[in-house]
């Protein structure tokens, strides 16, 4: 799946979104979706917390795993990529010792870090497939909102993603950039470059499957589009049950010997 995730680039358009469980796992392949992140924006959208600096490891350990138990049970295919969440590649041994860990509890095929391309080499080098990440990075980010705006942070950020192509990432998440930095870079990367609120010239585009269902509502950012309501569909079927339940009308004959 990775060698066809780089093969798309320049035919047609990836597809990513998130994934955080058993059922969604199942249901996302079969949709046509290219790539299930297990993001560590499961703290806010799954465990409620404000940010994704409270994400664990083991957090992410466990919520791969039932990914990967969901989407080997749909009757299409995804990459499963998992995210590697806060403090776990802030140096190369570390990340060494996480995404091994990673791997072998999930058995997924690949991992993300964000920025540095120093681990992001070494964890490669190891024979762990890894998806780079460079404009807004959540996990280290002073504030959030579009980076690059300006010139010595725009070339920055081009700088990182070259970089992290050298270094043998086989993907990039371009996130909250400028629409004609995402462009530069797309076109100057060999490798796919995978949008997140970064206009429409990457190869590909994520974003929270939750923020497109309408399921979290805590916020929204500027770049999100709702396409369905999953959250009012809830609400109807527990209120059909509720007044099932209150009224006797359930469990009716048929639902019990």
């Amino acid at each position: 799946m990775v060698d066809i995730l780089r093969f798309l680039k320049g035919q047609r358009k990836i597809v990513a979104l998130t994934a955080y469980d058993y059922s969604m796992a199942q249901i996302l392949p079969d949709c046509g979706v290219d790539v299930l992140l297990v993001g560590d924006s499961l703290g806010m959208v799954v465990l409620g917390y404000n940010s994704t600096h409270f994400v664990t490891i083991e957090d992410m350990i466990r919520h791969t795993q039932a990914v990967m138990r969901g989407e080997a049970k749909a009757s299409g295919s995804s990459l499963v990529v998992a995210d590697m969440p806060i403090g776990t590649c802030d140096t190369p041994k570390s990340a060494l010792k996480h995404c091994r860990r990673m791997v072998a509890e999930t058995e997924v095929k690949a991992v993300k870090i964000e920025g540095n391309a120093e681990v992001c080499k070494v964890v490669i080098d190891s024979g762990i497939a890894v998806m780079g990440h460079t404009g807004l990075k959540p996990q280290t980010a002073q504030k959030m909102g579009i980076c690059g705006k300006q010139t010595k942070e725009a070339q920055a950020i081009f700088d990182e993603a070259i970089a992290l192509e050298k270094a043998g990432c086989f993907a990039l998440v371009l996130e909250c950039v400028p629409s004609s930095l995402a462009k530069r870079i797309t076109e100057k990367l060999s490798i796919p470059t995978i949008g997140i609120g970064a206009g429409p010239d990457c190869d590909g585009q994520i974003l929270v499957t939750h923020d497109i269902l309408g399921l979290f509502t805590d916020f929204q950012p500027k770049f999100v589009k709702q396409y369905g309501n999953v959250r009012q569909s809830i609400e109807k079927a527990v209120r059909g049950f509720v007044g099932e339940v209150k009224s006797g009308v359930f469990p009716g004959d048929v639902h019990h010997s």
